[in-house]
This record gives structure tokens, sequence and C-alpha cells, in this order.
């Protein structure tokens, strides 16, 4: 077993609790510096732990561990700063993105643009006022962004500029079969083998949309979504999120309690 190293207050948010052993949690955490950390949070469970009331999602925090291999221990915790507070509208987008970063980061790997992009998610979603109008335009917009960074930050960026069969710039009128395994091809390139694999049909300014982080109608959102959908799915396998059905469902999740795990 290598040596134990100390990190002191480093800036970051939980992800993601599950008990651990009597009284005990294992707390998956976002930080800055580390990207995603694991650590065991030693009798947060007890009805006096005085840790349990900041390890909550979406609350800024300064978190001090001591690393030994994939699993180390937490030492101490302050706030840093007044949580994001969502409302019930969007409060299921807030644990989906935790939950991409949950099951697509690799432990102890930094990941400092990506943090500060989580950060202005967060911010984008705690700005959305709650209304009766399902219109949802402002939080799928600030989704849509934020999977493509997450995408570019692993290294599995989307092409979203060419045509991969012609080289050629993609064109706003136009159709595409986007393959997940290679990029946009024109529809009208009818020798263009797909060799297998899923392909996406929408539209080029659907595209440049995404890539600019700006979408000129619901057309262009509803696309992109089917899209990162298809290419988020190649990494997170067949184990389905656990925030798309509760949104499939209509179910919003309880509230974080002291003593149990209620993040997904």
């Amino acid at each position: 077993m290598g040596a134990s190293i100390r990190h002191q207050l480093q800036p970051g948010f939980v992800l993601h609790q599950r008990p651990y052993r009597d009284t005990s949690m294992i707390v998956d955490f976002f930080i800055a510096t580390h990207g995603r950390v694991s650590v065991v949070a030693r009798g947060v469970r007890r009805a006096k732990s005085r840790l349990a009331p900041l390890l909550q999602p979406f609350q800024p925090l300064l978190v001090s561990w001591v690393a030994r291999g994939e699993l180390g221990t937490l030492t101490a915790v302050e706030s840093d700063g007044v949580p994001h507070t969502l409302n019930r509208r969007v409060l299921i987008s807030g644990f989906y993105i935790n939950e991409l970063l949950v099951r697509l980061l690799h432990r102890d790997d930094p990941h400092t643009e990506l943090f500060q992009a989580y950060l202005t998610v967060l911010q984008q979603l705690t700005g959305i006022e709650h209304v009766a109008d399902p219109v949802q335009q402002e939080e799928q917009v600030a989704l849509r962004i934020f999977e493509t960074k997450l995408l570019n930050e692993l290294g599995y960026a989307l092409i979203l500029d060419h045509d991969v069969k012609s080289g050629a710039p993609l064109q706003e009128d136009a159709l595409y079969h986007y393959h997940l395994e290679r990029g946009p091809v024109a529809i009208e390139s009818r020798h263009y083998s797909s060799q297998g694999g899923e392909e996406i049909k929408l539209h080029g300014s659907s595209l440049l949309d995404l890539a600019r982080g700006a979408f000129r109608d619901h057309s262009s959102l509803r696309e992109s979504k089917h899209l990162m959908r298809a290419a988020l799915g190649v990494h997170l396998g067949r184990k389905p999120l656990h925030s798309r059905e509760l949104l499939l469902h209509g179910l919003q999740p309880a509230p974080p309690e002291k003593t149990d795990s209620r993040s997904k």
C-alpha cells in the first residue's frame, strides 16, 4: 500500500453518497483540482454528526481528506458559499448531471475546465424560475452545453463542423446521418457505408447550433438532445440512469436526509 497523502480545503461538491457499514458513508466528491474523489465519511450517519448537514448536493464545499489508494478518508468539510437551490422543475436535471459525472469520470483524474462548466450549469439551473408552463428551453440549452463539454473533456468530442465523408463544411439546410463512431455524413452520399453502428438523422443547423451552444428553435434542441443521448449512451453502457427513470415516470427525488443517501 502506498503512502497516505493529505489534501486540505479543496473546493468541491458532493456528487453521490451511499451507506457504508453501520454509521459511515462513502461519498463521491467532484473536486476542482482532483476530479472525482471517493472517500469514507466516518460516523456521519450518527444522529449528532456535525458533518452530515453539509454533505448535500449542490452545496459549495471546502473538502479535506487523506488519500489511500482508490478510497480515502474524509477529515473535514466546510461550507464554501451559498447552496445552489434548484426548484422542483429542474431538480432532476441537477441530479442528472451529478449522475453523469459519477458514471463517466475516472477517480482522481483532474478536470479543472469541466469543474468550471459544472459551476456554470448549476448557476444556470438555479436561475430558472418555477413556472406552470412546461417550456424547458433554458434548462435544455444548459444541459446540452454541459453534455458537449463533458464529452470534450473525456476525449470523446463530437464532430460538429464538417462532413466526415467529403470533408465539406456542414450546411444548415442539409440533412445528415450522424454515425456515432465516425461523425456526420450528408444523406446525399448514397455510396457511404455505415458498416454497422447507430446513426442519428438530423439537420446541419442542429449540429452547428450544438457546436456554438446556441439554439435557434425547439426543433434544433430536440434533434441535439436525441444525438447527445445516443452519444452519451455509448459510454454509459446498458445500465439506465436513475435520474432519467425519475423523469420518465414524472417523479421528483426526495430531498437528502442527514442519515441516509438520497442523491441520484
